[in-house]
């Protein structure tokens, strides 16, 4: 069973419509014991890092999904705001993350940007495949995806980075640890490319 946990951000509506297509049972969480199911995890998020923080300390949902994925090694797939909680800390703020995955959130180099609008990344880009994973399952070594980020996740760990996208510099567009996953992107917004991470990441 996938669980969603909502938290007060992300796209809930549109990861439960495209379970619903391609027919994975899933249920929107909002309180601890609605994970009591749940097999595999996806952590969504929009907005700024430490408003992200603040709401998914308060939801009553940190400890068991620590449980879940931390000591039963369920999987969790971090999604935007949601990867990049993952990490220690941001730049953006001064809220503890949940350094899950080592490394830290930093500002993308605007002044590295040619494009006339620099901050955020928005729209369409090419993800580069790095690693092999079951998450690229039936994909090619290259796909696009949809991008809105100013900041991304700096990996401590360079073997954590599955796959890179470019935006005046490489950053990670996909990250793992263990059981754990971070995507930058939406998968969400991504059509077919989304779609194929989805479905992958619930059949791990």
């Amino acid at each position: 069973m996938i669980a969603i946990v909502d938290y007060g951000l992300g796209n809930i509506k549109a990861f439960a419509n495209i379970y619903k297509q391609i027919n994975v049972p899933l249920i929107i969480a909002r309180t601890a014991s609605d994970l009591n199911d749940a097999t595999k995890i996806i952590l969504p998020g929009v907005g700024a890092f430490d408003h992200a923080m603040q709401k998914f300390n308060a939801s009553g949902m940190r400890g068991r999904v620590e449980d879940l994925v931390l000591v039963q090694k369920r999987p969790l797939i971090g999604i935007c705001v949601g990867m990049q909680i993952l990490a220690a800390g941001s730049d953006e703020g001064k809220e503890k993350g949940l350094d899950w995955i080592h490394g830290y959130v930093r500002k993308l180099d605007a002044s590295k940007i040619k494009f006339k609008t620099r901050l955020p990344h928005m729209g369409w880009n090419d993800v580069h495949r790095r690693k092999e994973s079951p998450l690229f399952q039936g994909m090619k070594d290259r796909n696009e995806f949809y991008f809105l980020h100013s900041y991304y996740f700096d990996c401590k760990d360079d073997s954590s980075v599955l796959a890179t996208a470019d935006y005046g510099s490489e950053f990670a567009a996909i990250i793992n640890h263990e059981n754990i996953f971070g995507i930058q992107c939406h998968p969400e917004k991504s059509h077919e490319f989304g779609i194929s991470i989805l479905r992958n990441f619930a059949e791990l």
